[in-house]
């Protein structure tokens, strides 16, 4: 069993950054595909981007490559999403998810386990 919980949403306005962070409990993060996911206000949620185990690969969703960021910390059990140049349109909640059998950069992947959300509101 894995428990995750975001962190670090909030108001901010467009053009600036905010990061988010999502600590995981247990001992076996690095077993697990990292991803981060978004739910806009009335839209099916999507892909954002995904992170392997080792954490030397990454994979973005096209409408933020570029601007945001995925990393991880295995020794604290953390991953992070950097969001720069934050537009209205990535307004949403924001949600990390972990996956035992699927792939970085499978943007359709199984993911186990899900956080809370975390709520991003970028305002003009």
């Amino acid at each position: 069993q894995v428990q995750l919980v975001e962190s670090g949403g909030g108001l901010v306005q467009a053009g600036g950054s905010l990061r988010l962070s999502c600590a995981a409990s247990g001992r076996t993060f690095s077993s697990y595909t990292m991803g981060w996911f978004r739910q806009a206000p009335g839209k099916e949620r999507e892909f954002v981007g995904g992170i392997s185990r080792s954490g030397t690969s990454t994979e973005y969703a096209d409408s933020v490559k570029g601007r945001f960021t995925i990393s991880r910390d295995n020794a604290k059990n953390t991953v992070y999403l950097q969001m720069n140049s934050l537009k209205l349109e990535d307004t949403a909640v924001y949600y990390c998810a972990a996956g035992a059998g699927t792939s970085w950069n499978n943007p359709r992947g199984k993911y186990d386990y899900w956080g809370q959300g975390t709520q991003v509101t970028v305002s003009s």
